[in-house]
């Protein structure tokens, strides 16, 4: 459907804010159809670019179109990234309208300079109450197999978890007619779902929709460690060959990493990072948070939860689902010596042949004070400085 744009509309937008049943839409690319050459005057109030911004067609680099990685993207065929989507969801994810009380956005507790989460332990709802688990960083979140969000894993899908902040009574506050009433109200969104969807119809359907397109377009691929994969030669093996713009340091933390000494990539696997599920890492032997059991009912499941991608990982502390750990340094630390022998430990992190809830022995690494240093360096070469600072990502709102 070709979208009746008129620039002369949008500079009747007013720069003022005023703040005062939806139907099941599943859209196919040719619903979301858009034309990105086309030129705009943005309104008022939003610092949008005359152009639209490339946010579908993003040129990755070779290792992010690798079958393993490929299949770990979780985009489904009925909402893939159009520029105008992920346009009107970045506006969205910045606009405190969709609380109740025009406090807080969703980057609120999910900032860019943070790779997308809270530097505090726990995040300040629209009253000022906070959430029970620490904010988890967006990069790259498209890349999970599973396609299940939150640290429990209870929301299926990201189009489903989108819109749960917004309800919640702690977060955000509003129930989705309330979401859809105030949406309605404010001037720069007609035309936006209209560039988007074809018309103006404003529905939380829509709002979903937008804002997975928004946050499966922050792909993290420009960091030192991608740079360093540039510079062996074909074929090579990643872990054992060093990188030429690495460190001494680096590339020792980069062969820990790798190795099975500390298995550290069964559970951040692939070029993202990141587990194919959820992981007991041994926090405690007796959880106050049982994370996916706390969903599923299963014992079993007890302390399990969600593995997020380690990339711009050096931005994201605190770190774990409670918060614990201020700094890498802990978290190097307890993997070396600090995890715990739950009977839901995962098999990754427990000496092999020690298998089953009765018969738990965790690994010990014993790294030394250069190893462990060596693995906080190269942590810290998974930070991607642009993606942190990159204007597609930025708050477009003037004020």
């Amino acid at each position: 459907m070709q979208s009746n744009f008129n620039p002369v509309s949008l500079l009747m937008l007013t720069i003022f804010f005023s703040f005062s049943c939806q139907k099941e839409e599943v859209f196919s690319e040719s619903d979301l159809e858009e034309n990105t050459e086309q030129e705009q005057t943005p309104p008022a109030v939003l610092n949008l670019p005359a152009s639209v911004f490339n946010y579908a067609n993003v040129n990755l680099p070779p290792t992010f179109t690798r079958p393993n990685v490929m299949d770990q993207d979780n985009e489904p065929d009925s909402n893939r990234v159009t520029d105008w989507g992920a346009t009107l969801g970045r506006v969205l994810f910045y606009d405190k309208a969709l609380s109740l009380n025009n406090t807080i956005a969703c980057a609120s507790c999910h900032q860019q300079e943070h790779g997308f989460s809270d530097p505090e332990v726990f995040s300040k709802g629209f009253e000022g109450g906070l959430t029970s688990r620490n904010s988890m960083g967006l990069a790259n979140a498209r890349y999970y197999t599973p396609g299940a969000f939150f640290w429990d894993e209870r929301a299926a899908s990201l189009e489903e978890q989108v819109l749960m902040p917004i309800q919640d009574h702690l977060e955000m506050g509003l129930s989705l007619d309330e979401l859809t009433q105030k949406l309605n109200q404010l001037d720069y969104y007609p035309e936006l779902f209209q560039l988007t969807f074809g018309d103006e119809a404003i529905n939380s359907r829509r709002v979903s929709l937008a804002l997975s397109q928004f946050i499966r377009a922050m792909v993290s691929f420009q960091s030192k460690y991608d740079e360093g994969l540039r510079t062996i030669p074909p074929g090579n093996d990643q872990a054992n060959t060093p990188f030429s713009n690495y460190s001494d340091s680096e590339n020792l933390g980069k062969a820990l990493f790798f190795s099975p000494r500390t298995n550290c990539a069964a559970c951040h696997g692939t070029i993202n990072f990141v587990a194919p599920g959820p992981r007991n890492n041994g926090l405690d032997l007796n959880f106050a948070d049982n994370g996916i059991g706390s969903v599923s009912g299963d014992p079993r499941q007890n302390g399990l939860f969600k593995v997020n991608s380690l990339r711009n990982i050096e931005m994201t502390a605190p770190y774990m689902h409670d918060g614990r750990f201020a700094t890498l340094e802990e978290v190097v630390e307890h993997y070396n010596s600090g995890i715990q022998p739950h009977p839901n430990l995962s098999p990754q992190l427990r000496v092999p042949g020690n298998q089953g809830p009765n018969n738990v022995q965790p690994i010990q690494m014993s790294l030394s004070e250069e190893e462990k240093q060596a693995l906080v360096n190269f942590l810290k070469t998974l930070t991607d400085h642009s993606f942190l600072t990159d204007e597609r990502f930025s708050d477009p709102f003037l004020n």
